[in-house]
């Protein structure tokens, strides 16, 4: 009996308000690469905007719900505002933390997607360089 297993992978570099990032499009390759030869269906995005983000992840939860194992693996900038953490796409608004939070992926939504799907097991990892200093230092 054979296991479905299902990733999404996203790696964010390519910021358009805030430091670029040298590594999240080859860390994301990497790991799609290793996820495909070890038998998982990848959905591999790179630099997506807010929309193409929320596409990804709704793809990923119908194909959670025909596997057995998910994996999600984001490589980008990512902040918390306000206990929650966000995951950042290539537009976020970072002009101040209301326009942040709404232009990015919450981590919890991903979580959640990944909780209530029927897939058995669910495995989380991120490679996050935050950028909350820069959104502190609009406040100044």
């Amino acid at each position: 009996m054979s296991r479905r297993l299902s990733a999404l992978v996203i790696g964010n570099a390519a910021y358009e308000t805030v430091a670029e990032l040298k590594n999240p499009a080859n860390d994301a390759e990497d790991v799609a690469e290793q996820l495909e030869a070890s038998g998982f269906s990848v959905i591999q995005e790179a630099d997506c905007n807010h929309a193409e983000m929320d596409r990804a992840l709704r793809r990923f939860k119908r194909e959670l719900d025909k596997s057995d194992v998910g994996l999600f693996f984001f490589a980008g900038h990512g902040m918390q505002i306000e206990g929650e953490n966000y995951l950042a796409a290539v537009d976020t608004d970072a002009s101040d933390e209301v326009e942040a939070k709404h232009s990015s992926l919450s981590l919890n939504r991903v979580i959640e997607v990944m909780e209530k799907a029927k897939c058995a097991t669910s495995i989380y990892y991120s490679i996050v360089t935050t950028f909350w200093i820069f959104l502190t230092s609009l406040r100044v």
